[in-house]
């Protein structure tokens, strides 16, 4: 969206970016939260049966405070920043998202409650909940740059963060254009920051808070990787479908599921055995968490994927669902397909006539049925390594409903299933 043209893109169910100076806080999310009345958002919460209600509110609640306290480091620091990039950065957080990867490590904690010998809580809650709030804000620092590289105007509904600052630059494009996507990089290195500041608070003990650490370097280092492939995959038009489920795994699956799970059971206390099969069912999950992504980004609509329909399709992103078609496509003897799904777009991304083509291309050659059969697959190994992990069964039930949910499968009920 150029800055010249400020178009409104308020609804009722999005409304406009706040102006600079507006406090940092989103409308309530809808639900349980609401109709137990004053929530984490005026008190956090602390027992872990209160978080088991609604992990998401809990999460909020520390989120909210956290991020309220950065922004006024950041205002007291300049104002100017504070504004322009802390504010805004901190209401992207706060306004959206479904608190997957929180939700996984709380549940992913709770499941092996009593696998290491910890009592009921020593301060796990408080550092489970830290925790989760900054997978919440490496994972916005992941969105943030993602448009940027994407150059995606849209991210959950709303403008995307580099759209925003753009729009609200004095200068004309492309000088606006090229601020608001530099600024942007900056306020993704920002919400990394705040993410590591959280991840180093001490937590329940020297060996949890060892092992924390070291998962969370891994995971910072698995999505770079990941993003980077990403790149070179569409750089060098092509892929095949291994590769492609490689980059979605570090991409996406390790930070998305595996690695939330590993730092629930290290806070637990979890033994190496117990450690292993939830991670395995984490990553399987994870992957079919992306490969669902992926489907929805190429047929769903901005409601389900919360950007553009087939903005993957249109900017000629090498995801395993298009890998699996240029496969079906050589094999069947689909010449002027294949050539069609190996073309490289120019600047302005495929036309919306070529687009609507791939997705015919995806249902003909029986790719878009190959990756639902995968996606099932994936989640059933990753319930069978969910059994063998010996979960709590409470917290065994809400992961099985989690996983399945967030792959886009029927769930049987539980919190992972109620946003």
């Amino acid at each position: 969206m150029s800055p010249a043209r400020k178009t409104d893109r308020s609804s009722p169910g999005h409304p406009p970016p706040a102006a600079p100076g507006a406090p940092v806080s989103c409308r309530p999310r809808p639900g349980p939260r609401d109709e137990r009345g004053p929530g984490p958002r005026q008190a956090p919460v602390s027992a872990p049966a209160l978080v088991d209600a609604d992990v998401a509110a809990a999460v909020d609640g520390v989120l909210e405070s956290v991020l309220r306290d950065r922004v006024a480091q950041a205002t007291r620091l300049d104002p100017v920043f504070g504004a322009g990039v802390a504010e805004r950065l901190a209401r992207f957080a706060l306004c959206g998202g479904k608190r997957l990867r929180a939700r996984f490590l709380w549940w992913g904690m709770r499941a092996c409650a009593g696998s290491g010998g910890a009592p009921e809580d020593d301060g796990r809650t408080a550092a489970a909940l830290r925790l989760a709030a900054a997978l919440e804000l490496i994972q916005v620092c992941a969105l943030v740059q993602d448009d940027v590289m994407d150059g995606s105007p849209v991210r959950r509904g709303r403008p995307a963060l580099h759209t925003e600052l753009a729009d609200r630059c004095p200068e004309r494009p492309p000088a606006g254009l090229a601020f608001g996507a530099a600024a942007a990089v900056l306020a993704g290195d920002l919400a990394l920051v705040w993410a590591d500041d959280l991840a180093a608070c001490p937590g329940p003990s020297p060996a949890a808070d060892e092992a924390v650490r070291a998962l969370w370097r891994a995971l910072r280092t698995e999505m770079i990787a990941g993003q980077y492939l990403d790149l070179r995959g569409q750089s060098t038009a092509g892929r095949s479908p291994d590769e492609a489920v490689r980059t979605a795994c570090l991409k996406s699956a390790r930070y998305t599921v595996e690695r939330p799970l590993g730092l629930g059971a290290a806070l637990a206390g979890a033994d190496p055995v117990v450690t292993g099969a939830l991670c395995a069912a984490g990553r399987l999950a994870g992957t079919a968490f992306q490969l669902r992504d992926d489907l929805r980004n190429a047929f769903g609509g901005p409601g389900t994927s919360g950007k553009p329909a087939g903005d993957d399709l249109r900017n000629g992103k090498p995801t395993y669902l298009l890998a699996v078609a240029c496969a079906r496509a050589q094999a069947q003897g689909r010449r002027a397909d294949l050539a069609l799904l190996r073309r490289r777009p120019g600047p302005g991304g495929f036309p919306d006539a070529e687009v609507a083509r791939l997705r015919a291309v995806l249902d003909e050659t029986g790719a878009r049925r190959a990756v639902e059969q995968k996606i099932e697959q994936l989640v059933a190994d990753g319930e069978r390594q969910l059994a063998a992990a010996r979960a709590e069964p409470a917290a065994g039930r809400q992961l099985r409903a989690l996983m399945r949910s967030s792959a886009g499968l029927p769930a049987d009920g539980g919190e992972g299933s109620a946003r």
